[in-house]
């Protein structure tokens, strides 16, 4: 039957299986890793003020996400040779030049949507966050460092662990220029068992089991990450009321001395890292 015959492909075959999904896997890890070093650079030029950087940053994002992964593929692999540009082999490292070339593409590619998850995660952030920072003295950078960004994280972490799984299932198309990765080997097992509807099956199998784990692990520091609600949400807005109220050189709560000037001692200003917790996590408690 056809789930006997897909039990003992995979009993037969399991070595080719195995070792695609170790390629899969790098190939993966390695172009969501390089994809997200160069997609915080991308997102950083977009959002900067040098108007020139800001039009690459924006041309580059635009071009990469309105052509094929495959159409970039062939270009690196392909297309660069043709004009003297060549990836290098490693003796010791078998397909060197194959795999440098899929995974350059897929960082490229990553690299385009990452910038753009980056970027709307921060602009997420009310502005008002980085307003009040500035008020009590902080400058752009340590606003962005201190206070902006914590709360951007959790903006962003989910879609970055959607792209890793998005990467996996899109690595498929690297099997075009020889790479073995899962695909591949799955096109060899089809050409030695003559069962190709019962290999796919195998091949969408493992593809799910990957990418559902992979989703379950990377949605674990998101929700760990956040405060509960309760107690310790009060808690967090209750140091954000002190905090507000030490910036403000006031050491009684806002209510009782609105519309009036204190006449309590004025207070230091507010540690840089105790404003940072206090206002993340009066946002974080809503």
């Amino acid at each position: 039957t056809f789930f006997e015959t897909i039990g003992k492909i995979i009993e037969r075959y399991s070595s080719f299986f195995a070792q695609g999904v170790v390629n899969t896997l790098i190939i993966a890890a390695f172009s969501v890793l390089l994809g997200t070093i160069l997609g915080t650079l991308m997102a950083t030029m977009r959002m900067g003020k040098i108007l020139p950087l800001k039009w690459l940053a924006v041309a580059y994002i635009e071009f990469i996400r309105g052509t094929p992964l495959m159409v970039q593929l062939m270009f690196i692999f392909y297309g660069l040779p043709m004009i003297g540009v060549k990836i290098p082999d490693i003796s010791w490292i078998p397909n060197f030049s194959r795999f440098a070339a899929g995974i350059v593409a897929m960082s490229m590619n990553s690299c385009a949507y990452v910038a753009e998850v980056i970027r709307s995660g921060i602009q997420a952030v009310d502005y008002g966050q980085t307003e009040a920072a500035r008020s009590v003295g902080f400058s752009s950078g340590e606003a962005m460092r201190l206070v902006v960004l914590p709360q951007a994280i959790r903006n962003i972490l989910p879609a970055l662990g959607n792209e890793f799984v998005t990467v996996i299932k899109e690595s498929s198309i690297v099997s075009v220029i020889g790479i073995a990765d899962l695909m591949f080997r799955t096109n060899d097992v089809i050409a030695l068992s003559y069962k190709s509807l019962e290999c796919l099956a195998v091949a969408a199998l493992i593809y799910f089991v990957l990418t559902f784990i992979s989703s379950r692990i990377v949605s674990s520091p998101v929700r760990v990450s956040r405060f509960p609600v309760g107690s310790s949400a009060k808690t967090m807005r209750g140091f954000a009321i002190s905090a507000r109220a030490i910036a403000t050189r006031c050491c009684c709560p806002p209510e009782s001395c609105a519309g009036r000037e204190c006449s309590l001692p004025a207070m230091p200003k507010i540690p840089v890292s105790l404003w940072s917790i206090c206002s993340s996590g009066a946002l974080w408690s809503r």
